[in-house]
């Protein structure tokens, strides 16, 4: 059976390869009509992850009523609310409407701190109507298990740090931390950048603490020294760190855009320029990354993939619940900007 493209996609639509790329790839600058329309025809042409959904919509052309087989629950923490730029926004908005194609309401309960502590679920929560349940900002390990113990189909969209090696009983998706990061690393050690530092709690998710090793691997295989001085937690706040360092690294890879931001910010304080002084990147490739001053290198991810990929898990999990757990990445593109310029 021959690949489907984006040029494929493109053809049968009459539109360019450029355009039919935004709408998959989120980049953005495309009306919500076009872009529903690229991702209708990728659908119903098999494009890479969308060929499960497409599947569905073959045998099910008018598409169910949401709600027919149930409610996926979506367990989430105050920051992805209080966030509207989060990766995971326009993810949960795509995965709500394939969900809804195949028959399921996806709905939004809020775990608080209180939650967390008690290991109990949102008080709105009931587990009879739940045919499966997301997990996204969900990054304490026990309270995770207490989810995957209540014994319904579950997926994380990141998830705790597996630093002490355990495993999570449940599928999960993540973006690819290592390929952007590593590529970056390489590329300043060959531009003569060899004292590069890391900033970010690389505990608080699993897609930090990947972002964080790749960042060491890269620099190992590489033979250069890691200046542990150059690595910044955050846990006691980035400005007093950043003040408190004798000299800067040459480059600062931070964990995600919002912490850049927050650097970016802490350092314009201090009388330090970007890049000027010190390059700056992030990941994530929010909307803030293309218009701060400067503009911010970072790591693009494909939240559309990312939402296709999360209802193929989930609802494979629901019709198939004897698989093995796995784990997913889908594919994120390092994209230079202003902020490592030199």
């Amino acid at each position: 059976m021959k690949k489907v493209t984006i040029q494929d996609i493109a053809d049968s639509l009459g539109l360019s390869r450029n355009t039919v790329s935004k709408a998959i790839n989120n980049s953005g600058g495309l009306a919500d009509a076009t872009r529903e329309r690229i991702l209708q025809k990728a659908v119903e042409m098999g494009y890479k992850q969308f060929s499960y959904v497409a599947a569905h919509s073959a045998l099910f052309p008018g598409g169910p009523d949401p709600e027919e087989h149930g409610e996926i629950a979506l367990l989430t923490t105050h920051n992805l609310l209080r966030w509207t730029n989060h990766f995971a926004v326009p993810t949960v908005d795509r995965l709500k409407v394939e969900l809804a194609q195949l028959g399921y309401a996806l709905t939004l309960y809020r775990v608080e701190q209180e939650d967390m502590r008690r290991r109990s679920l949102p008080a709105a929560f009931d587990r009879e109507k739940a045919a499966g349940i997301v997990c996204i900002e969900i990054f304490d390990l026990d309270y995770a298990r207490e989810i995957c113990g209540l014994g319904l189909p579950t997926l994380f969209i990141d998830g705790p740090h597996k630093g002490r090696g355990e495993p999570l009983p449940a599928d999960q998706l993540y973006m690819e931390n290592v390929s952007g990061i590593t590529l970056l690393v390489n590329d300043m050690l060959a531009g003569g950048r060899r004292k590069i530092g890391f900033i970010g709690d690389y505990e608080h998710c699993q897609s930090f603490f990947e972002r964080y090793m790749a960042f060491r691997g890269a620099m190992l295989l590489a033979g250069a020294p890691v200046d542990e001085r150059f690595i910044i937690k955050r846990n006691e706040g980035t400005g007093p760190a950043l003040a408190a360092l004798d000299e800067l690294p040459e480059l600062f890879i931070c964990a995600n855009d919002f912490v850049a931001a927050d650097v970016l910010q802490a350092l314009g304080k201090l009388g330090i320029s970007v890049p000027g002084d010190v390059l700056l990147s992030g990941f994530d490739d929010s909307p803030e990354s293309r218009i701060m001053t400067p503009a911010l290198t970072t790591v693009h991810i494909h939240t559309q993939i990312m939402a296709y990929t999360a209802a193929d898990l989930l609802i494979s999990r629901i019709e198939e619940p004897e698989l093995d757990y796995r784990t997913v990445y889908t594919q994120a593109d390092l994209i230079y900007r202003d902020s490592t310029k030199f």
